[in-house]
Parts: structure tokens; sequence; C-alpha cells
């Protein structure tokens, strides 16, 4: 097999950074976004005079926006600590749920489309080594997208800053900010079956600040559902400038706790990486963030050998990535330039790859 390849297509202006990604009925592309908007977005021709249009908006940052088919709906999540159900036709409406108190710093959907998780908590100093405090509610939460009502509530060291579903929807697990990965199984009363601590992934400043920094900003199930990938940002001196090795590890649970690949360090730069996802046919993985110092800020990975395939600089910062259902395209939302004057209101992205 010839190894996959990315070719640059459109790219997609938006009011604000992009949070999150989802595919709605008939494919339609929905954005969440930095300003709180939820945006229906063309990827073929203009809505009017711009190509998005807003179809909702939450009182802080946008962060998380999903399509269920069986409810036929979408759920989106924000810093507002709200979760929303949104009829794409009825513009502004839609219910809402008090889902925390804190923000909802990723929030992800089950695969039959019926259970939303959202995780949340903020770090406070909690001891002289600026561990973080207990969590004041529950870090993790699953809710019924029918009956919205609460399934599941999971206690975590916060912040809570990464949650996915398996692949049968079994297992629920959520990553945080000191590198620990709690693995739940939801088809037996939500027993934790499993514990990854990994110190890889926190950073804890020297330079300009004494706090801990990075954390696992994602993570995805293997596609056989026996492994898990993490990704975010190695040890850095200087979390500011976010200095860090971009990194992914991968962990299998069955007998014990054991790293079983991560990303080689000859064929990886400096910066926080915060969206992994797998094309569907799961022989390879998209990991992208931020940029600070290398040749790229996506790149593809096979999940075998864990070797990179292909890498890209996209140019702009890359929050999330999302793949079509035929595995053709590739999407990658994210900002340019921290949303400065000269880009007026646009300074959102979506770029649209062909894969080769």
């Amino acid at each position: 097999m010839n190894p996959p390849t990315l070719k640059k297509g459109k790219e997609i202006k938006l009011p604000s950074h992009v949070l999150d990604l989802t595919f709605g009925f008939g494919n339609q592309l929905y954005a969440a976004c930095l300003d709180g908007g939820i945006y229906e977005v063309s990827t073929v021709t203009k809505l009017l005079t711009k190509p998005w249009r807003e179809i909702a908006r939450h009182d802080n940052f946008a962060s998380g926006v999903h399509w269920s088919t069986p409810c036929e709906c979408l759920i989106s999540s924000s810093y507002d600590g709200d979760l929303k159900w949104l009829n794409p036709s009825a513009e502004g409406k839609g219910q809402s749920l008090k889902a925390h108190n804190f923000w909802s710093w990723q929030s992800r959907l089950s695969p039959d489309g019926r259970l939303v998780a959202s995780s949340t908590g903020q770090y406070l100093c909690g001891g002289y080594r600026y561990e973080p405090a207990p969590e004041t509610e529950s870090s993790v939460k699953v809710f019924d997208l029918a009956t919205r009502e609460l399934r599941h509530a999971f206690s975590h060291t916060p912040p809570v800053q990464s949650v996915a579903f398996s692949h049968d929807g079994r297992l629920l697990a959520a990553g945080n900010l000191m590198g620990e990965v709690i693995l739940w199984d939801l088809a037996d009363g939500g027993k934790e079956i499993a514990r990854i601590k990994t110190p890889d992934f926190t950073g804890w400043g020297i330079i300009k600040g004494h706090y801990y920094t990075g954390g696992v900003f994602a993570l995805h199930f293997a596609p056989d559902d026996q492994s898990i990938y993490l990704a975010g940002m190695g040890s850095t001196t200087d979390p500011a400038a976010g200095n860090g090795k971009q990194l992914w590890q991968r962990f299998s649970w069955a007998g014990g706790v054991k790293k079983i690949g991560e990303a080689a360090s000859g064929e990886i730069g400096e910066g926080l990486m915060e969206t992994l996802t797998f094309h569907p046919k799961g022989e390879w993985f998209v990991m992208a963030g931020r940029l600070f110092k290398g040749d790229w800020n996506a790149a593809l990975f096979d999940h075998q050998s864990g070797a990179r395939l292909h890498h890209e600089n996209v140019g702009f910062r890359i929050s999330t990535s999302a793949f079509a259902d035929d595995g053709r395209h590739l999407y990658l939302g994210g900002g340019v330039n921290q949303g400065r004057p000269e880009e007026a209101n646009e300074w959102g992205r979506v770029v649209i790859y062909e894969v080769g």
C-alpha cells in the first residue's frame, strides 16, 4: 500500500477560531467556534454573501458540536457549562441543560448517537507542589440525549480536558492536565477498569511562572478498542511559549497498563497537539495542533508501526479534525493570527484536504 498523502483544496474563513466540527444530515458541515457561535458551513457554495450561517449561540466559547442521527439534532457544548439541543432548520431555537458549573472542556458523542459525554474542572492550586485541588463537581458526566437525564457521573482530578468513547460504545475514557487517563466500562455500571498515568504530557513552568500546563488534549481508541491513543504536548520549560515536543502515546490495559507506542523523536518538532483522529479504514491517523518549532503541525501516522507517513505545515493553529465518511477528505479546523484586528472577524479557518 502506498502511503497516504494530503492535497490542499478549499480554505474557508469563519468569524472565529474553530474548536470542533461535525457532519450532520446530508453531510452538512457544522462548526463550534471561540466566539460562542454554532455555524452551518457551506463547503461548495456560499450561503448568501458568506460561506457560513449562525444557527445558535452560547454565552462563552463553544467547545463542541455533534450530530445525533437517532435524535435528528445537533448537540453543542460550551465554556458556559451548557449543553444545547439544536434543530439546524430552526435558527436560534433549542433547549439547554446545565451540565457543569465550570467549563465543558470537551464533549463527545457515543457511536450510536444516544449519549453525550462532557468533561470539566478548574485548575486550582491544592498544595505547595501546585498539584490541582480536588474537584468540586463530577469531572465527567454522561447524558442520555433522548431523555436529557444524567446517566453517569465520574470523579477525576481536574481539569479533565479530553474524553472519548470506544467504537463499540462500551468504554469511556477521560484525560486530565496531569497526564492521567481513566477508563470506565459503561456496560458494567460505569466500573473503572484501568488508570493510565504518564508524566510526559504535563509541563511544569520554571521560567515565567510556577504551575502545571499542557495535559492530554485528545483521546482516541484504536480500531479494535484494545488500546488507546493520547495526544498533547511533552514537558516544557516555558509553558507560555508552548515549546514542549509534539507527542502521541499509545497504551494497552489488558493484563496491566502498558505503553506500546509513541511518536518517534526524529519525526516530531515542538508544539501543542490538540486533535487526533483515525481515518475511517483504521490503518492510520492524523495528529494536528499548534506549531512552535519544526516542519509540521499536521501529520499522518501508521497505526501498526507508529511511523510518520506524511506531514504538512498548515499555516495556522489546528484545534479539531474530521474525516468525511468515505475517507476521501480531511477537514481541519482552527484559527489564524489569534484574532488580530487585520483579520476583521474572520480569523476562523476550515481547510479541506483531499486524501490520496
